[in-house]
């Protein structure tokens, strides 16, 4: 009888140690599935957090690289581009729970909307800019090549004007001196002697010039005899800083065909020796030559 009632009180122990054993374990697995739940959730936030964070960096390059071009726009980039950076250290200090990790991902969403429509808007102005350096270039081009025919034109007007200055000067031609001895009956014999002239005669050309302003022209004639004296009316004219002594002055009305003029210088006492003879035209020389008495 007593050895039923230890048989009985044994099972019984045995029973309850059974069901302790099974709740334990059921406990610990639990325990043990709870633990790597959580172990998977901690993983997966900050997996969520590394790939923000990325996200977030290669959206700061971008508006890295376009800023670099500096463009008109880039005081409107360096202010997107400061929010991605504050985003990112305030996303560095956060403890990466799901719900922060939410919050962030939406900013992130909304930055990177803002980042395309800035971007597009910075690729329109690069190229309406390259359009315009282009255009500026081309006209830079043009203006140069204008300026340069410009140049040209004003350079041949120059040489035409100067060829027409000099083509439309006179050219006095021909120019003699020769004595002359005067009978009572006015006759004149020509002579090479000095002790028998009473007259000097100066001859000289105008030659004909179809471009040459025509009218009245004035010659200063100069007769030098070979002791350095000026002869006849010994007048002096100045032209500037420089004086001319003349001996008579001859007034032609030019009408742009040739024209001889002869003109005499009376006077006595001729010295021997070469004389010579002088044209100027205002105070430039424009003809010379000389003869000789004995």
């Amino acid at each position: 009888m007593e050895n039923q009632k230890s048989s009985s009180s044994l099972k019984a122990i045995i029973a309850v140690l059974a069901i302790l054993l099974v709740g334990s374990l059921v406990y610990i697995f639990k325990m043990t599935s709870d633990a790597d739940t959580v172990k998977t959730e901690l993983k997966t936030t900050l997996t969520e957090k590394e790939l923000v964070m990325k996200d977030l960096e290669e959206l700061k390059l971008t508006y890295d690289a376009a800023i670099s071009e500096n463009t008109s726009m880039s005081d409107e980039l360096i202010q997107e581009r400061d929010k991605v950076v504050n985003l990112m250290s305030d996303l560095s200090k956060s403890k990466g729970d799901v719900a922060s990790l939410s919050k962030y991902r939406s900013q992130y969403n909304s930055l990177q909307s803002n980042m395309k429509v800035l971007m597009a808007e910075n690729e329109t102005l690069k190229k309406a800019n390259t359009t315009l350096t282009t255009q500026r270039d081309s006209t830079v081009v043009v203006l140069g090549e204008t300026k340069r025919n410009v140049e040209a034109l004003t350079g041949q007007n120059e040489e035409l004007s100067k060829a027409v200055e000099i083509g439309s000067k006179l050219t006095v031609l021909n120019t003699s001196g020769s004595a002359f001895k005067l009978r009572s009956s006015g006759k004149q014999i020509a002579t090479d002697k000095a002790s028998r002239a009473d007259v000097l005669r100066v001859n000289f050309t105008i030659a004909e010039n179809a471009i040459a302003k025509s009218g009245a022209k004035t010659y200063y004639v100069q007769v030098i005899d070979s002791k350095n004296n000026v002869l006849g009316d010994k007048k002096t004219e100045n032209f500037g800083d420089n004086i001319l002594t003349y001996s008579f002055l001859t007034n032609v009305n030019y009408e742009n065909k040739t024209v001889q003029v002869s003109q005499d210088l009376k006077g006595k006492d001729f010295a021997k020796g070469t004389y010579f003879i002088n044209i100027f035209d205002k105070d430039q020389l424009v003809s010379k030559t000389s003869f000789n008495l004995r």
